[in-house]
């Protein structure tokens, strides 16, 4: 009863943080966008939202296996919210520079790369081994109704009151989310701490050291960073940050087409995650994960062969709903295969990789899409994602990692 009671107050909780963070995020890029109509601007507010995560990650891994996890969560949520209400108080009393959302945006980089190590790592404490895919799932779930939400609620927001007041919005959910978090949600304290094992190392970087040797040794880990580095190079960055380009090239210069597109992904991942939840997917995770990269990779030749709009939405539906497929079970597995000592800093391993792979793979593709069609670029990268499928059932080590 304990656990089910905690599990879905953390549900709550993440529903309340993802929607107030996505909230912002939405409406600071939008008015960023319409306040300055530059290109360079908007590349700037990308680039200041990823890059403070990349440096932080890897301290918040060796945080996240040596400190109480609830107690960073709630310490990096607060952080996020004083900042953000500071700068909701500036906008209000008339000082609006948008540096201040810069640096907004920076700070909120910062609390994800020490919040996420530690939601993913403590998740395994709240939730019994035989649930994890299904919460995670769920999770996931959550994850896109938000993504779904947040840009329509964000939009209408915009359309009538000032930027400063949506701050607030997000500062309440944060301080609720913080409440049930803190008070509500009973965590044991981490499985460094309950097993005795090794005492607090006196050097951060020793602690992240151990934390990037262990997962370099540990084949099985390095093979799937190895192979969701591609899937991230070849699949999420052009899917994601070339598919508005391509839209309206191929389909029209109109706005509720680039927004038809994020709902028919959302939609998608929305009932994805519920299906991955409840279903649990093959019982070799590793099944699960290359007939993802089959469909994604068929989903992304659809998306640079369809001619006709709705077609190519209804392809990122098909995307969306598979997506789960590969990122729940990898997910599950690293909670449920990874030595416990060190599940913070392998998780902030992974975030401190994709977050750099995902700009620099777009410092290749943003040019090349001036030179190149689009549809040749989402072909060959599908292309490449249905191949990536075979490494999954072919490696001895993938197969045999999700066995022990």
């Amino acid at each position: 009863m304990q656990n089910k009671k905690n599990i879905s107050l953390f549900l709550g909780w993440q529903a309340l943080s993802l929607f107030g963070s996505m909230l912002v995020q939405y409406s600071t890029m939008w008015y960023v966008i319409m306040s300055t109509q530059s290109g360079k601007m908007a590349t700037i507010a990308v680039v200041v939202g990823l890059l403070p995560t990349f440096f932080i990650a890897p301290f918040g891994g060796v945080w996240a296996d040596r400190y109480n996890r609830k107690n960073l969560i709630n310490l990096a949520d607060g952080g996020i919210a004083l900042v953000t209400l500071f700068i909701a108080l500036s906008f209000l009393f008339g000082y609006k520079e948008i540096w201040l959302l810069f640096v907004c945006t920076g700070v909120r980089a910062v609390g994800q790369g020490i919040q996420s190590p530690a939601v993913s790592s403590f998740i395994p404490q709240i939730v019994p081994q035989e649930q994890l895919n299904k919460i995670n799932g769920i999770n996931t779930s959550i994850q896109s109704f938000s993504a779904l939400t947040a840009p329509m609620i964000a939009g209408a927001l915009m359309s009538f009151i000032p930027l400063q007041y949506i701050f607030f919005i997000d500062i309440v959910t944060a301080i609720i989310g913080i409440c049930i978090l803190q008070f509500f949600v009973k965590i044991p304290a981490n499985s460094r701490d309950v097993a005795g094992n090794a005492p607090v190392a006196k050097s951060y970087f020793r602690d992240l050291k151990e934390g990037i040797r262990y997962v370099w040794q540990t084949k099985w880990i390095r093979y799937i960073i190895l192979l969701e580095i591609i899937l991230h190079v070849f699949g999420h960055a052009p899917t994601a940050f070339l598919s508005p380009l391509q839209v309206t090239r191929n389909f029209g210069n109109d706005v509720w087409r680039l927004t038809a597109i994020e709902v028919a992904f959302s939609s998608g991942m929305l009932l994805g995650g519920l299906l991955i939840g409840f279903w649990g997917g093959f019982k070799n995770k590793m099944y699960s994960m290359s007939l993802a990269c089959v469909i994604i990779g068929a989903g992304m030749l659809g998306l640079g062969l369809l001619p006709n709009f709705w077609l190519y939405c209804a392809t990122w539906i098909v995307i969306g709903l598979i997506a789960p497929l590969s990122n729940v079970p990898c997910t599950t597995l690293l909670q449920t295969k990874t030595d416990p000592a060190y599940l913070g800093r392998g998780f902030s391993v992974f975030q401190m990789v994709f977050s750099l792979a995902m700009p620099l793979a777009m410092l290749v593709f943003g040019p090349l899409s001036d030179v190149i069609n689009i549809d040749y670029m989402l072909i060959g990268g599908g292309i490449v994602i249905f191949l990536l499928s075979i490494p999954y059932v072919v490696s001895k080590v993938l197969r045999e990692a999700d066995r022990n």
